[in-house]
């Protein structure tokens, strides 16, 4: 499956922009269901595959001054999302902010990919 790399890094900077982040740090990795399901393993102690995962470092904290914002990473299997990867980077961006699955979420999700930034 072919990946829209530009197009990855675009929604995330608007994600970003929205949830009012103007400098951070974030990786981005797709990987195989093969790599996905050791990382859930690994980290969440659950053998499966999944859409996507997310790994935060400084989130919102407070840094010291001069001290570059590293968010984290998002970790996306496209062979599970298929070609409905946009909620699932929006999903793994908003779990590095500190939100958590509920209504709240759900509501920042719709509205950032509703604002058609979204390649």
């Amino acid at each position: 499956m072919d990946i829209d790399a530009a197009g990855a890094i675009a929604l995330a900077r608007h994600a970003l922009a929205v949830e009012g982040v103007t400098a951070a740090e974030l990786g981005i990795a797709f990987v195989t269901p093969d790599e996905i399901r050791r990382l859930k393993a690994e980290h969440l102690g659950m053998d499966e595959a999944t859409d996507v995962l997310s790994f935060p470092i400084d989130g919102l904290d407070e840094l010291p001054h001069g001290v570059p914002r590293a968010l984290g990473d998002v970790v996306i299997c496209p062979e599970v999302v298929g070609e409905e990867w946009r909620w699932p980077l929006v999903h793994g961006i908003l779990h590095l902010l500190g939100l958590e699955h509920g209504e709240e979420m759900e509501l920042r999700e719709r509205a950032i990919l509703a604002a058609g930034a979204a390649p």
